[in-house]
């Protein structure tokens, strides 16, 4: 029997806004993306290393890293003309979460400074870190150098590392790390450090090993603001805490919204307050008891963490409902996707070997604002999450004070690619979507 390998295909496709006829775009790859009026969609550039994030920055160029490359390049919105401009000889880059992720462009990037913020994971001694690092740009030679870390050793794994930078309105760095994949997988012996919150002797010494599960602000040279909250008595970098894997960041105004990958259900879509504790491993989605509760496998015997299963919790592993936690500063998520109620079958035989086809989640890989004043009237004061899973960008309409999600989700542009980033173009009639495509051959 001829083995089936798959082949990964990355690139990026424009969807822009048009008064023309219903159609079905012709990807790349034979891939066809429907669109429905008043839309058309055009691949813009493929071949991208696992491309990551993408930014529209003041040149007019579309700013992208490119996570299994390494690298940091552009992209002509125009031409599609992709030119690398960093390649980071220091990263290690491996499915799934590995290599050059964020990506941040200064506030006065182009106008009183060229620096270019990125996170890319790396090793030493077999053993896995992160930093943030600064580089400067020119515009003559279109190349990046000085590689400055301005935060480094913080935690990283195989996993769920996150790794999300956005610029605030306030100035200030925000940078997601996620629970590093533990309590589960082949990390099923190490703890889930979400809740836990880093003492002053640690920050004292530079000690991040408890930051897991954090959404991170820090200063744009590293340092801790001044006005960031005091959990337990302890200043750090640590602006809201609680969280699996945030892999979404968008500012609407000066609110801060955030998307959430739930373990088998309960995506999420977060408000991020200061302070704010998300719950996380204790909850997920809304405190509610339906089809979660938090297995500790970490405080398991070897025995029983060999028998780590997904959809079934062995007998004998320590379990906590979610009723059971609370906390002063617990929120709810704004919207929980895909909530079902207890029964849920998650090893339904029909999806075997691949359960997680048939698990009710999304995977939201990021999250954009479209502007209140935006020329697609029905888009106007929404966020639209990329998923991994179904390959679709779902809208999310908020209300006037752009507090609440607001009326139904739609679900738009669906096509058999993983949706890794969405972009709106500053014009608002385009938006970028970064699209991973496996091929069987």
């Amino acid at each position: 029997m001829k083995k089936l390998a798959a082949k990964v295909l990355c690139g990026l496709f424009a969807i822009t806004a048009t008064a023309g006829f219903s159609m079905v775009a012709e990807a790349a790859h034979g891939d066809k993306v429907n669109i429905a009026a008043p839309f058309k969609a055009t691949v813009l550039v493929d071949g991208l290393g696992s491309p990551w994030e993408v930014l529209w920055g003041p040149d007019n160029s579309l700013w992208v890293t490119e996570r299994q490359a390494k690298s940091i390049s552009k992209v002509d919105p125009k031409t599609g003309k992709h030119k690398v401009l960093y390649t980071f000889n220091n990263a290690v880059a491996a499915p799934p979460h590995q290599g050059v992720l964020g990506l941040a462009l200064d506030p006065q990037f182009l106008k009183g400074n060229n620096y270019v913020y990125t996170a890319y994971t790396y090793e030493v001694n077999g053993e896995k870190h992160a930093r943030i690092v600064r580089m400067t740009y020119d515009p003559k030679t279109e190349t990046l150098r000085d590689e400055t870390a301005i935060l480094d050793n913080l935690p990283a794994s195989v996993d769920h590392n996150s790794g999300r930078l956005r610029f605030g309105p306030d100035g200030k760095l925000y940078y997601t790390i996620g629970d590093q994949g533990n309590n589960q997988g082949t990390r099923v012996a190490k703890e889930i450090q979400a809740q836990m919150l880093p003492t002053a002797e640690q920050v004292a010494a530079n000690d991040y090993s408890l930051y897991p599960g954090k959404i991170l602000r820090l200063n744009a040279d590293g340092s801790i603001p001044s006005d960031n909250p005091v959990l337990n008595g302890v200043q750090s970098h640590v602006y809201a805490y609680g969280f699996r894997n945030t892999q979404g960041l968008a500012f609407v105004g000066d609110k801060l919204f955030a998307t959430e990958h739930g373990p088998s259900t309960d995506d999420e879509l977060n408000l991020i307050e200061k302070g704010g504790n998300y719950g996380w491993p204790y909850v997920a989605g809304y405190r509610d008891n339906e089809s979660y509760v938090y297995a500790n496998y970490s405080q398991a015997s070897k025995e029983l963490q060999a028998k780590f299963d997904s959809n079934n919790i062995p007998a004998g592993v320590p379990t906590q409902l979610e009723t059971d936690f609370n906390a002063p500063n617990l929120k709810d998520p704004l919207k929980s996707f895909n909530v079902v109620r207890n029964g849920y079958d998650f090893a339904d035989e029909t999806y075997a070997p691949l359960y997680y086809v048939g698990w009710p989640t999304i995977a939201p890989s990021s999250v954009a604002y479209y502007p209140a004043d935006g020329k697609i009237t029905e888009w106007q004061n929404s966020l639209l999450i990329t998923t991994l899973k179904n390959g679709a960008i779902y809208r999310v309409k908020l209300d006037g004070k752009s507090e609440q999600v607001q009326g139904d989700v739609e679900k738009l542009f669906k096509t058999n690619n993983r949706y890794r980033n969405v972009l709106v173009s500053p014009d608002t009639t385009k938006i970028y979507v970064l699209r991973i495509t496996a091929v069987m051959r």
